[in-house]
Protein backbone atom coordinates (compact mmCIF):
# COMPACT_ATOMS: atom_id res chain seq x y z
CA UNK A 1 0.00 0.00 0.00
CA UNK A 2 1.57 3.88 -0.92
CA UNK A 3 0.94 6.71 1.26
CA UNK A 4 -1.72 8.55 -0.17
CA UNK A 5 -3.91 5.12 -0.72
CA UNK A 6 -6.47 6.22 1.43
CA UNK A 7 -7.14 9.42 -0.88
CA UNK A 8 -7.30 7.42 -3.76
CA UNK A 9 -3.98 7.07 -4.57
CA UNK A 10 -2.33 4.11 -6.54
CA UNK A 11 -5.04 1.44 -5.98
CA UNK A 12 -6.20 3.22 -3.08
CA UNK A 13 -9.63 2.98 -2.73
CA UNK A 14 -10.21 -0.11 -4.88
CA UNK A 15 -7.46 -1.79 -2.36
CA UNK A 16 -8.97 -0.72 1.08
CA UNK A 17 -12.26 -1.77 -0.10
CA UNK A 18 -10.87 -5.60 -0.57
CA UNK A 19 -9.65 -4.98 2.66
CA UNK A 20 -12.50 -4.41 4.31
CA UNK A 21 -13.86 -7.60 3.21
CA UNK A 22 -10.98 -9.78 4.97
CA UNK A 23 -10.66 -10.78 8.50
CA UNK A 24 -6.76 -10.98 8.87
CA UNK A 25 -4.19 -8.39 8.14
CA UNK A 26 -1.27 -9.22 7.79
CA UNK A 27 1.19 -6.05 7.57
CA UNK A 28 4.53 -7.06 5.61
CA UNK A 29 7.35 -4.63 6.35
CA UNK A 30 11.39 -5.25 5.65
CA UNK A 31 12.86 -5.53 8.88
CA UNK A 32 16.43 -4.66 7.24
CA UNK A 33 15.21 -2.36 4.59
CA UNK A 34 17.85 -2.53 1.18
CA UNK A 35 18.03 1.67 0.67
CA UNK A 36 18.90 1.62 4.60
CA UNK A 37 17.10 5.07 4.84
CA UNK A 38 13.43 3.29 5.21
CA UNK A 39 12.47 3.10 8.99
CA UNK A 40 10.63 -0.38 9.76
CA UNK A 41 8.33 1.60 12.21
CA UNK A 42 7.40 4.76 9.86
CA UNK A 43 6.31 1.92 7.59
CA UNK A 44 3.97 0.43 9.83
CA UNK A 45 2.55 3.94 11.54
CA UNK A 46 2.07 4.49 7.73
CA UNK A 47 0.01 1.40 7.15
CA UNK A 48 -1.89 2.40 10.27
CA UNK A 49 -2.77 6.17 9.04
CA UNK A 50 -4.13 4.54 5.52
CA UNK A 51 -6.18 2.04 7.58
CA UNK A 52 -7.77 4.77 9.62
CA UNK A 53 -8.44 7.29 7.06
CA UNK A 54 -10.33 4.92 4.96
CA UNK A 55 -11.94 2.78 7.97
CA UNK A 56 -11.30 3.10 11.44
CA UNK A 57 -13.34 -0.31 11.87
CA UNK A 58 -10.28 -1.61 9.85
CA UNK A 59 -8.22 -1.10 12.99
CA UNK A 60 -10.11 -3.43 14.85
CA UNK A 61 -9.64 -6.47 12.69
CA UNK A 62 -6.85 -8.59 13.98
CA UNK A 63 -3.49 -7.76 12.22
CA UNK A 64 -0.29 -9.76 12.46
CA UNK A 65 2.91 -7.61 12.03
CA UNK A 66 5.08 -9.98 9.39
CA UNK A 67 9.30 -8.68 9.46
CA UNK A 68 10.38 -9.94 6.18
CA UNK A 69 13.97 -9.89 4.62
CA UNK A 70 15.25 -11.51 7.87
CA UNK A 71 17.94 -12.73 5.86
CA UNK A 72 19.82 -9.49 5.50
CA UNK A 73 20.73 -9.94 9.21
CA UNK A 74 22.47 -11.71 11.20
CA UNK A 75 20.88 -14.60 12.77
CA UNK A 76 21.94 -13.48 16.48
CA UNK A 77 20.31 -9.60 15.78
CA UNK A 78 17.48 -10.95 13.78
CA UNK A 79 15.20 -11.63 17.35
CA UNK A 80 16.27 -8.64 18.95
CA UNK A 81 15.99 -6.40 16.18
CA UNK A 82 12.08 -7.42 15.87
CA UNK A 83 11.70 -7.10 19.37
CA UNK A 84 13.01 -2.92 19.45
CA UNK A 85 10.34 -2.52 17.08
CA UNK A 86 7.54 -4.70 18.39
CA UNK A 87 8.05 -2.65 21.51
CA UNK A 88 8.63 1.11 20.23
CA UNK A 89 5.13 0.37 18.16
CA UNK A 90 3.23 -1.18 21.64
CA UNK A 91 2.53 -3.75 19.19
CA UNK A 92 -0.01 -6.70 21.03
CA UNK A 93 -0.71 -8.38 18.14
CA UNK A 94 1.06 -11.72 16.49
CA UNK A 95 4.52 -11.03 14.77
CA UNK A 96 6.66 -13.13 12.81
CA UNK A 97 10.13 -12.75 11.38
CA UNK A 98 10.22 -14.34 7.69
CA UNK A 99 12.95 -14.42 4.59
CA UNK A 100 9.95 -14.75 1.84
CA UNK A 101 13.13 -15.24 -0.93
CA UNK A 102 14.49 -18.07 1.35
CA UNK A 103 11.26 -19.15 2.86
CA UNK A 104 12.60 -19.12 6.07
CA UNK A 105 9.56 -18.43 9.04
CA UNK A 106 6.88 -18.70 6.54
CA UNK A 107 5.73 -22.52 7.04
CA UNK A 108 5.22 -21.16 10.91
CA UNK A 109 3.21 -18.06 9.75
CA UNK A 110 1.07 -20.16 7.08
CA UNK A 111 0.03 -22.98 9.84
CA UNK A 112 -0.82 -19.95 12.43
CA UNK A 113 -2.89 -18.38 9.47
CA UNK A 114 -4.93 -21.82 8.67
CA UNK A 115 -4.75 -21.94 12.31
CA UNK A 116 -6.51 -18.52 12.80
CA UNK A 117 -8.98 -19.74 9.63
CA UNK A 118 -9.74 -22.89 11.08
CA UNK A 119 -10.99 -21.10 14.89
CA UNK A 120 -12.87 -18.62 12.79
CA UNK A 121 -14.66 -21.62 11.35
CA UNK A 122 -15.46 -23.06 14.35
CA UNK A 123 -16.95 -19.78 16.16
CA UNK A 124 -18.82 -19.04 13.18
CA UNK A 125 -20.47 -22.89 13.27
CA UNK A 126 -20.69 -23.09 17.14
CA UNK A 127 -22.73 -19.62 16.54
CA UNK A 128 -25.11 -21.48 13.85
CA UNK A 129 -26.06 -24.56 15.56
CA UNK A 130 -26.98 -22.19 18.78
CA UNK A 131 -28.94 -20.05 16.61
CA UNK A 132 -26.96 -16.90 16.78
Amino acid sequence: MIEGAADGAGLGIQFLKHLARTRLLLHVVDIAPLDGVTDPIEEVRALEKELEEFDEALMDKPRWLVFNKMDLLAPEDREKAAKAIVKKLKWKQPWYLVSAIGREGTWPLCLDIQRFFDEQRLVEAEAAAAGG
